[in-house]
């Protein structure tokens, strides 16, 4: 009799539990994607099995295990490592779920940069509606413009921080004197970054309720008012 185990992993988990399969033995079966209709996230679902563990089992009581692994709550932009330094095979399931559904996945050992399928209507797979590919245009918008505003800031901070060393240099006070400015620069820089990241998670979440039924995205916006306000109470206590 097979049975099957579900293990729920985030994306940044992903990795280690391939790696700890493919060190186990275990072969890779299958990967495919699904869309979840009530929010429009993603989540994918790797299978394997360990041959000489299932044949050692089925000996004993007939029994086998399939192992999958479950990523859920897939935005569509997020970046999905590709699991192909391990098992080569998935190249076909990774390069459909980017083609059908649109998901990024990325470092593909074998990739057909969106022509792994010949379709009339981009990512068929990934339907939605004119609201939520809106505000799905608008994160990405924001996304570029947060990443194009963090490195044109580094790169201000980064100058100055050079020009300040020079300077100080010229005075023969390098070491101490240009130590300051960069370490000012790289605080700033980290400042810019943070807000990009936190604009960015803004309009991800905004993007995120846009697809949801318009009485839970209420009941949602409550929540999260209500816990800024307690966040706010707990700094000014």
């Amino acid at each position: 009799m097979q049975k099957a185990i579900y293990t729920t992993v985030g994306i940044d988990e992903l990795l280690p539990h391939v790696q700890a399969l493919k060190g186990a033995g275990a072969r890779f079966v299958q990967m495919h994607a699904e869309r979840n209709v009530d929010d429009g996230s993603y989540h994918l679902v790797y299978t394997f099995i360990n041959v000489r563990a299932a044949q050692e089992q089925i000996a004993q009581d007939g029994s086998y295990a399939i192992e999958n692994l479950v990523v859920e709550g897939i935005d569509q932009y997020q970046e999905i490592p590709s699991i192909s330094s391990y098992y080569p095979a998935v190249f076909p399931f990774e390069n459909e779920a980017h083609d059908l559904f649109g998901l990024a996945i990325t470092d593909m050992q074998i990739d057909f940069k969106g022509f792994f399928y010949q379709v009339s209507t981009a990512e068929p797979m990934s339907v939605i509606t004119p609201e939520v590919k809106a505000a799905r245009e608008k994160v990405m918008k924001v996304r570029a413009a947060a990443e194009a505003k963090a490195r044109k800031a580094a790169a201000e901070k980064a100058a100055a921080a050079a020009a300040a060393g020079e300077s100080a240099a010229s005075a023969g006070d390098a070491v101490g004197a240009a130590a300051r400015p960069a370490a000012a620069a790289g605080s700033d820089v980290q400042h810019d970054e943070a807000a990009a990241k936190a604009a960015l998670k803004v309009a991800e979440m905004e993007a995120k309720l846009a697809a949801m039924d318009p009485e839970k995205a209420a009941k949602v916006r409550a929540a999260l008012a209500a816990k800024a306000a307690r966040d706010k109470q707990k700094k000014e206590a």
